[in-house]
Parts: structure tokens; C-alpha cells; sequence
């Protein structure tokens, strides 16, 4: 395994990250402890959850996944050993309405925290992540951004610092992140704490992979000259780049499958990418997934690739990515396809 550190920490971490929004709904607690026991052997100390998993979001399930993870805690006693990574809901929703509705108050923050270390029997989070931002804004697979000059939200990026800092002085949480966000928002945070002595956003976690390469725009630099780095998701969009959907080998539970409102992966422009990627791939005798991923990883501005798989072979393979280099040769073909074919899963 390869390892390095939270932007302007020392906590130390793997740059695979074990992400876990299946266990729950498509993968059983056994399932899940296997995968955990797995990565872990195989050196993978980070491991990123939230307080909606298992996805899709459900009032039968949330919660769900933290609490196989803090299982697994307790019977290997391995808290000290990894580092974890949660999540809290950002603008509310009907999508999320059972978890709550009250955004990111102060009392939003502090219950959302305080049951989660109760899921994940622990006295404290690593990184704690706002999911996505609760203004309006173009998020998951809103392209484009249209201002809604009724929008309710009021900005609230000093208060929800402050009580964040609150709960790191408690001891609850150590460092904090962003998700799902974009370059305003994220230089807001970073202004905010810089003028005002608060504590300062160390990650992002935003979905970028070979279909999805907006963070590059203008995320990207950021990240770079501001030192927060990417946690990357969906670096296999879904499954896609497995290449399971177009060789039709995906199995019944296969997420597209299970969940077709995640469509944007399956396009036809989605599925050409894909093939083409798959062709790079095999002629320089790479598997798909292992091309893939290893692209995300070896980005100057991502700090760790959040992988997820719904068994243990897909795990060893995607785990085994980071052995893994995409040449000079290879990035310049991945490149021709992304100029042929930009983005498609966005």
C-alpha cells in the first residue's frame, strides 16, 4: 500500500480509502466485516462512511452502515489502527427528510455527530464532512448552476465553523471537509477560516473518474495552491468502468440495475466512452477497473481514492490498482477520448 497524509496533518492515510455505501442495503454486515478485514490486511487504514448509508437513502436502513463498521471496531478493537471519515447531510430534502430537516445548525451538527459515534462505538470521528452544501447549487447531476434568487438559505459559513470548532475542542471529531461542492463554496470556507482563526477544511470528497473529469476545470487548482485535497468517489462511475455493463456480465445486483435513478451512468455517451476506454485498457494489457482507478490515484490533487465494491474479488482487484501506472502513452490515448468524448457522466 501506498500512504499519505490529510492536507496540513499527521494523520496518516492510505491513498485507497474503503468506501462502504452498499453495506446495508446490497451487502450484509458479513459481507461488509470481510471487505473490512480484507482492505485492512491489504494495508488500507481509511475508511469513509455518513449518517445517510446505505444508498439510496431510506428510513429502513440509515445508519445502517456506520453501525457495521462500528461492529467491526468493537470485535477487532482496530480503532486505533484506521482512520474514519463521516458525513452529515447538507440541504434538506424529501430525499432525506427522515434523517432531518433542519440543515446545518448548530443543533443539526452537534445531534448528527453525537449519534454517529453512537453507530460507530467510538468517542471520536477523524474527518467529519459536510455531505453536500446546503445553499442551492448545481450538485450531482445538475450541470449547469441557475441562481434561485428565493432561495431560503442564508450564508451561514462562519456559524457552521464555529460549532464545528466546538466539537473538535470537545474531542469529538479531529479535522473537517467538504463534499459534493464547488469552487465558491469552497473558498468561502477557506476564507472564512483564514479571517476569522476557525478551523480550516482539509478535504474535499467530489466524484471524479475517467467519465467525470470536471474537478480538473477549476477544483483542481485549487486543491493544488490552496492544499485541500480530493477524496475521490465514484472513480469507477457505478461500476461502469468495470466494463461489466457493456461485456453484459453485470450481475442482478449490480447497482445500475438495482437503481436505475442513477441513469446519467448508463448513457449512450457514457456506454462509447466506456468502450473506448476498455480497448485502451486491453491493449496495454490492463484490466478496465485498474486502468481507472489507477488514473484517479495518481493525480498530483487527489490525497485518496475512495473505492467501494460489492464483493471480494471486485475488492482484491480495485485494492491491487494501486500497484498500478498509467504511462505517458496511455494518458495521452485516455486524453483523445476525453476530447472526443468530455465528461458524460455529469
Amino acid at each position: 500500500m501506498k500512504y499519505t497524509t490529510l492536507p496540513k496533518t499527521d494523520i496518516k492515510v492510505s491513498k485507497i480509502c474503503l468506501g462502504s455505501m452498499t453495506w446495508g442495503n446490497q451487502n450484509t454486515e458479513v459481507e461488509g466485516h470481510a471487505q473490512l478485514d480484507y482492505a485492512f490486511n491489504q494495508g488500507v487504514n481509511f475508511i469513509d462512511t455518513a449518517e445517510m448509508y446505505p444508498v439510496p437513502a431510506s428510513p429502513k436502513t440509515q445508519g445502517a452502515t456506520s453501525k457495521i463498521i462500528g461492529n467491526w471496531l468493537k470485535k477487532t478493537g482496530n480503532r486505533h489502527n484506521v482512520v474514519l471519515a463521516s458525513k452529515i447531510i447538507g440541504r434538506p430534502s424529501d430525499y432525506t427528510a427522515h434523517i432531518r430537516s433542519t440543515g446545518l445548525s448548530g443543533h443539526s451538527i452537534v445531534e448528527a455527530i453525537n449519534a454517529e459515534l453512537k453507530r460507530l462505538q467510538t468517542d471520536y470521528i477523524d474527518l467529519y464532512q459536510i455531505h453536500w452544501p446546503e445553499r442551492d447549487t448545481n450538485t450531482f447531476s445538475t450541470r449547469d448552476y441557475k441562481h434561485k434568487p428565493d432561495d431560503i438559505w442564508k450564508d451561514n459559513f462562519n456559524e457552521v465553523l464555529h460549532k464545528l470548532d466546538e466539537q473538535i475542542k470537545l474531542g469529538k471529531i479531529r479535522q473537517i471537509g467538504i463534499s459534493n461542492e464547488k469552487a465558491w463554496g469552497t473558498m468561502r470556507f477557506l476564507e472564512e477560516s483564514k479571517a476569522h482563526c476557525l478551523p480550516r477544511m482539509k478535504t474535499i470528497q467530489n466524484a471524479y473518474s475517467l467519465l467525470n473529469r470536471i474537478y480538473e476545470g477549476d477544483m483542481a487548482e485549487i486543491s493544488m495552491r490552496e492544499n485541500i485535497g480530493l477524496l475521490a468517489y465514484s472513480p469507477m462511475a457505478f461500476g461502469v468502468l468495470s466494463g461489466k455493463y457493456i461485456k453484459e456480465t453485470a450481475a442482478d445486483n449490480a447497482r445500475l440495475k438495482l437503481f436505475p435513478r442513477f441513469s446519467r451512468y448508463s448513457s449512450k455517451s457514457c456506454t462509447e466512452a466506456t468502450k473506448h476506454y476498455l480497448k485502451i485498457a486491453e491493449d496495454n494489457n490492463m484490466t478496465l477497473a485498474q486502468m481507472s482507478l489507477a488514473f484517479v490515484t495518481q493525480q498530483d490533487f487527489v490525497t485518496s481514492n475512495i473505492i467501494g465494491a460489492t464483493n471480494l474479488q471486485q475488492l482484491k482487484e480495485n485494492i491491487n490498482s494501486i500497484y498500478v501506472t498509467v504511462n505517458n502513452d496511455v494518458l495521452k490515448q485516455i486524453n483523445e477520448i476525453h476530447k472526443l468524448i468530455p465528461n458524460p457522466a455529469t
